[in-house]
């Protein structure tokens, strides 16, 4: 049980009526979870307002209500404290609850349209493998260690993550590496975290159907380094165009990557090939697993907040040159006859313009690049005829398919998607709405030497149609479909 009054330390009380020197056994939102003398957090979803689900949480035994809008009629024997924002009320309330975990760990952030998942893990990995006992939280999953802990969300939500960060302390993490997702900041889920370090990838076209406006995207992304410390370090990538955006008004240590120009962190590319980077980093040359100009840009990222978190520069190098990448990014298998099939997670424009760009500079020119791609449903329309656009421009074939479509009709996904091809590039492409099938079809089209991409879905183990969630593995499908067809 801890005190109501300590839980707020640090929320901005509109009203209050009642007493906060109250015990409260818990916190939630989520009004079906409550149980005796907790504090009901009544947010608002974009489905779900809270509110109207005061009452319902009082019956079931909370003994205190914090909300944006008071009810009509009060109970006299439960506290109601009114605030600006629930959300953002929740963020702090969930860091006391759960004594503060992000102020027990050296807590990093990576934030960005495409690579935050590829850095925390090399960073977990990098740390786990210089001795430390570590966290990750992550799109792919959460781990302490070796532990693995499935996750569902890019950021979970405040409670979830305070509750997890808490259990890293108790198992005796020093480091936590974490994605940081423009949805966490907006909905102020890592609201009260520490950071000691934050991350800026890139910013690309991506979750206009919930940020609306480019800048309100931007918007989201800063205020993860408007929060920070002057303890913490901010290192941004210096060759996106708003890397430096990223850092006008932050309080922490400004740092820059770059591959092209002067910044604090340099990288030049040597040599680049299908199984592996030659890199030049800080007058040191080092050869990586990783694949790609995309990924010498995280390698690089990674580098320099290993260097800021003050690990030794010859340690790191060696233990990067050891790591492998991280599983449906850029993921490459070999048939017997010489086809290579690449699994990458690219679902926005610029993630797949990245990938089949590498694969453009790996390949030898004769052979085929068959692009297989498709756009989620009931997210960013508008990238749809963009992506198409892309794997047209960039593939000798290509297959529009399904991605999860959830709750939208695969079939008209593809017609938005169809929008986005020119006439010229009409006769090299494909449309088969069922993924399986399409995939088959992308390797019998396919000789000795010819490319794959399956684009989208990269790691996950699932499509989503209609709230279902059916097993779906790209890369285990590619493997047998490679030994069905012989080829």
């Amino acid at each position: 049980m801890k005190l109501l009054s300590d839980i707020l330390y640090k929320v901005r009380l509109e009203e209050v009526v009642g007493s906060t020197h109250i015990a409260v056994a818990g916190i939630t939102f989520d009004s079906r979870k409550i149980k005796k003398d907790s504090v009901f957090i009544a947010t608002r979803g974009t489905a779900v307002d809270g509110h109207d689900f005061i009452d319902k949480a009082i019956e079931a035994g909370a003994n205190a209500i914090v909300c944006e809008q008071m009810p009509s009629i009060l109970n006299e024997q439960v506290t109601y404290i009114k605030v600006s924002s629930s959300t953002y009320a929740l963020g702090l309330m969930a860091c006391h609850f759960y004594d503060n975990p992000s102020t027990k760990l050296k807590l990093v952030g990576v934030t960005g349209t495409n690579g935050k998942t590829t850095t925390v893990t090399l960073l977990f990995n990098l740390f786990k493998s210089l001795g430390y006992s570590v966290g990750l939280l992550s799109t792919v999953q959460n781990k302490i260690n070796n532990t693995i802990i499935p996750s569902t969300h890019t950021t979970p939500d405040a409670l979830a993550l305070n509750e997890l960060l808490q259990t890293m302390v108790a198992q005796g993490c020093e480091y936590v590496f974490m994605e940081v997702s423009s949805h966490a900041v907006a909905q102020h889920r890592i609201a009260g975290l520490q950071f000691i370090g934050a991350l800026f990838s890139n910013i690309t076209h991506d979750h206009l159907d919930y940020h609306k406006t480019f800048n309100d995207y931007i918007k989201a992304k800063k205020g993860f380094f408007d929060a920070l410390s002057a303890d913490a370090f901010a290192l941004v990538n210096r060759d996106d165009r708003n890397g430096l955006v990223m850092m006008q008004n932050t309080k922490a240590q400004k740092y820059t990557y770059s591959l092209q120009t002067v910044a604090d962190f340099k990288c030049r590319i040597i040599e680049n090939h299908l199984n592996g980077l030659l890199l030049n980093i800080d007058n040191q040359e080092l050869w990586v697993k990783l694949i790609g100009t995309f990924n010498a840009y995280n390698v690089l990222a990674v580098y320099g907040a290993a260097i800021l978190l003050k690990q030794d520069k010859i340690n790191v190098l060696t233990a990067l040159s050891n790591l492998n990448s991280v599983e449906g990014r850029f993921q490459y298998l070999k048939s017997t006859t010489g086809v290579i099939g690449i699994v990458d997670y690219a679902h926005t424009p610029d993630a797949l313009k990245n990938v089949l760009e590498t694969i453009k500079d790996i390949r030898n020119g004769n052979e085929q690049v068959i692009t297989l791609a498709g756009c989620g449903g009931d997210r960013d329309s508008t990238k749809r005829p963009v992506m198409a656009a892309i794997a047209c421009e960039y593939s000798n074939r290509v297959i529009l398919t399904s991605d999860n479509p959830r709750s939208e009709d695969p079939e008209e996904i593809l017609n938005q998607m169809e929008k986005g091809i020119a006439p010229t590039d009409r006769k090299k492409t494909l449309r088969i709405s069922d993924r399986k099938e399409a995939i088959k079809t992308a390797c019998s089209l396919a000789s000795k030497g010819d490319i794959i991409l399956i684009a989208g879905k990269g790691h996950e183990k699932y499509q989503e149609i209609k709230g279902i969630k059916h097993p779906f593995d790209d890369f285990e499908l590619l493997k047998e479909t490679f030994q069905t067809l012989g080829i």
